[in-house]
């Protein structure tokens, strides 16, 4: 069962390949926001690399945030668009749930944290299980000072991921004392995606592409300066 893995929440374009033998190729890019004008060109490229025709892929996958409003937007469409057309199933995961999946080995608490803007950052905590990673926090919003109190509250040895931890790195190690992931791990991975995505659509445990829904976690720029505005 092929599956086409498409990840655009961040700054990175990122797209893979995978079936039963695992990944079969993946690309990463992080140039600007040009996340419209890369990724449909990134999957022809992935696609003719892999000798792999577009009507092969079995089931579409799809990072649905939280992260950047406009990057989001543009996988979700993309990923839809690409679904209806093949009449194929889909799976959506979450940009918090990518970043913690390559560091499940730990035996650390790991916290997903993604760069929000606006001195806020969207995190979720998780825990190494027989299968994977478990969540044991839902994806919020929030201040680093409220990453920081929910990490105090938890009291456990931690290990912080993504980019927002990148950012706020100074100020989160100033209030909790914590490890931090690599800088290769500061993106979700469409791999990562695609690996999860397989084990969802072996159980059939997927969606249509209506039901498919971003994860804001809070209003769009443009809503919240329109009710300022009134």
């Amino acid at each position: 069962m092929l599956t086409l893995g498409i990840e655009t929440a961040t700054e990175r374009v990122s797209v893979a390949l995978g079936d039963h033998d695992g990944v079969l190729g993946s690309i990463d890019i992080t140039r600007g926001r040009r996340h419209a004008e890369t990724l449909t060109p990134a999957i022809e490229f992935l696609c003719r690399q892999a000798d792999v025709k577009i009507d092969e892929v079995a089931v579409v996958a799809v990072d649905v945030g939280p992260g950047l409003f406009t990057g989001m937007r543009v996988g979700i469409a993309a990923a839809k668009a690409i679904a209806l057309a093949l009449h194929i199933p889909m799976v959506a995961m979450s940009s918090l749930d990518l970043l913690a999946y390559p560091l499940r080995r730990t035996d650390r608490l790991i916290a997903s944290v993604i760069d929000a803007r606006k001195g806020e950052v969207f995190y979720a905590f998780y825990r190494q299980n027989g299968q994977g990673i478990q969540r044991v926090l839902d994806p919020t919003v929030g201040t680093v000072d409220d990453l920081i109190s929910d990490l105090l509250g938890r009291g456990q040895e931690t290990l912080c991921v993504g980019d927002g931890a990148v950012r706020y790195r100074e100020e989160i190690v100033a209030g909790f004392a914590t490890d931090f992931a690599g800088s290769s791990y500061s993106f979700p991975s469409a791999s990562a995606l695609v690996e999860l995505a397989h084990l969802k659509a072996l159980k059939e445990d997927w969606v249509e592409p209506h039901e498919v829904q971003a994860l804001y976690l809070r209003q769009p720029d443009a809503e919240i300066n329109w009710t300022t505005r009134n």
